[in-house]
């Protein structure tokens, strides 16, 4: 098992919206919509900050720092890189991130919370009893 960690963070559509052109080159789609894929994060503080593996024009490769307020971000989901955590159906994905390396840590973790809201839906249960 890697000891990578991988963090999928999801962004509030206004603050997608109020960053612009300037958040895009940073977000993947996926079935439950844009995120950041990123490998280190902090959440201390009045802003979120998110360390992202990049890779330059001529391919090298880069480590970014983003930092945004901490009230645009809605949630995030934290994995180890290679290894799928949740439980329910599996549910297959259909993810095109830039890296191959990238893909499958971003597949891994969008089926785990695929898997997650399979498994809350199908209990049936609900909050008030």
């Amino acid at each position: 098992m890697s000891d990578a960690r991988v963090h999928v963070v999801f962004l509030f559509p206004a603050a997608i919206e109020a960053l612009g052109e300037a958040i895009k080159p940073y977000l993947s789609e996926g079935p439950f919509g844009r995120h950041i894929l990123c490998h280190e994060i902090d959440s201390g503080g009045a802003f979120f900050q998110m360390t992202i593996q990049g890779t330059t024009g001529d391919g090298r490769s880069v480590e970014l720092q983003l930092m945004l307020p901490s009230n645009m971000v809605q949630m995030v989901i934290s994995t180890q890189g290679d290894s799928a955590f949740g439980f329910g159906r599996a549910v297959e994905t259909a993810h095109a991130p830039a890296t191959a390396g990238r893909a499958a840590a971003s597949a891994s973790a969008v089926q785990a919370m695929a898997a997650v809201s399979s498994a809350v839906g199908d209990s049936g249960s609900s909050p008030e009893g």
